[in-house]
Parts: C-alpha cells; structure tokens; sequence
C-alpha cells in the first residue's frame, strides 16, 4: 500500500476515535440510569405503608381507620386451618385477613366499581402479596361479586367491636385507637428453614429483636423474618422507613399477635 495512503487511513482513525468515544460513554450511562429501580409511589394522604415496594397509607380518624387498594380472597386450600385469631378457617364465614387492624375488628368492604358492600370480621394476618391490603374468604368474596375477576379494587372502613345489640340493631364499639398493639418489620420470606433462622440471629445481635414466623402459603412453607418490637403503628412506620433508607428494601410492617 503507497505509503500516502496509510498516512490518511491513520488520519482518519484517529479523528473519529473522539467521535466513538463519547457516544459510547453515553450509551452505557443512559442505560445504567435506566436500570435504577423506581421509587415507590407516595399516594397523598396516607400513611406510609410498604408491601413489597408498594406504599400505603391508611388513614385513621375518629370514624375509624380507612384504606383502599386491592382485596384478593382465600378458600378451600385454607378451610379448617388455624388462622391467627387461633379459630379454623371457615370459607364460607365473613371473614377477612388484614396486615396490622386489631383481630375481631369489623370492617366494611366497598366493591368500587360494582357498588356492592359486606361486613366482615378480621380474623387473619395477610395478604403478602404486593398491591393487596385485604383477604376476603371465598363466602366474603362471593358475596361482594369478585369471584369471577379474582381481584377488586375496594374500600376498607372498620367500623369497630360488636358490642351488645339491641333486637334488630347492630352496633359496633371503636377499639381505643387503632395506631396501638404490637408490630414488627418483616424483611424477608425464605424458604429455607436453616437460612431464615441464621438471618433472624444475625439481625437479633445488630438490632436487638427479631424471630421468624412459619406459613403456608399456597401449598408451600415460608419462614417470614421479622425484626424489631414497637408498640404502636405509627412506631413501627417511622422505623420502616429509617429501615428502608438503611438498605432493607421493600420491608413492611405487620402486626404481632
């Protein structure tokens, strides 16, 4: 090859390299940028609450505590199993699992988009299933007309204790406040026993509390670890966060029976 013609073959490599480069660099960092996993959405007016990276927010006033989101139902795979009240299951009672309302609380479930209304007593923990707030039984669930879809976006209410009615009256007595009881952060769910167990000893000697809670779910058996011990929700929410910003990503609060 003539010797010029290298020479503008050099040149011209070596005025694109600067060209190259910086289009390179740009690519990866877009694509690093991209990667970052998205912050939750902080819904206005409501509680910090997260299940799985999803916050919420119930509020509570002297009415009573109010949320909204997703109610999913549980039956036949649960019928006649301990729930954490310590009663069987019934799949046909009005009955209902939530994550922190006080157990024997009665709540009113609002279908938002077909109208319809149930009471049903809380009486379980769950769901722990991202987006859900509420587990209705299957009688609960069939009664409210969400069977067939499986999922419904609903209105929560608690409307209180059953106190002593009057032939024909129902009455319901508000629990002192709702923000009281016991509540710890679950940070993980595992289905390895011997791991679940190591971890729980390994964040008791960093933070001083912590335990694991067996569950099936859907046929399987997790061992879901908890730390920490507050007395109130609004406790357990201030640490979530604290927790949160520490690197337990995606821990949630729920309540200790």
């Amino acid at each position: 090859m003539p010797p010029i013609l290298c020479y503008i073959r050099l040149t011209l490599f070596i005025l694109c390299i600067p060209l190259f480069l910086p289009g390179c660099a740009g690519y990866q960092r877009n694509n690093y940028y991209q990667e970052q996993p998205e912050q939750p959405h902080l819904k206005p007016g409501q509680k910090p609450y997260t299940v799985y990276g999803k916050r919420y927010e119930p509020l509570s006033s002297h009415e009573g505590f109010v949320q909204e989101g997703v109610a999913s139902s549980y039956g036949r795979d649960f019928h006649g199993r301990k729930t954490s009240s310590g009663e069987p299951f019934d799949m046909n009672a009005m009955t209902a699992a939530h994550k922190t309302l006080p157990l024997g609380v009665y709540v009113k479930v609002q279908h938002k988009r077909n109208g319809k209304e149930i009471i049903v007593r809380i009486n379980d923990r769950g769901p722990f299933v991202r987006d859900r707030i509420i587990d209705l039984s299957e009688g609960a669930a069939d009664k409210l007309d969400m069977l067939r879809e499986g999922l419904a976006m609903v209105k929560v209410t608690a409307l209180g204790y059953r106190s002593g009615n009057l032939p024909g009256v129902t009455n319901y007595r508000a629990p002192a406040s709702y923000d009281r009881g016991t509540f710890a952060l679950q940070v993980a769910a595992l289905k390895n026993r011997e791991n679940a167990y190591r971890y729980a000893e390994e964040l008791k000697r960093k933070y001083g509390a912590a335990d694991v809670q067996e569950a099936i779910v859907d046929g399987s058996r997790f061992y879901r670890v908890r730390m920490g011990r507050y007395g109130s929700l609004r406790g357990a929410q201030a640490a979530q966060d604290s927790y949160e910003r520490r690197g337990f990503k995606g821990n949630f609060v729920v309540s200790v029976d």
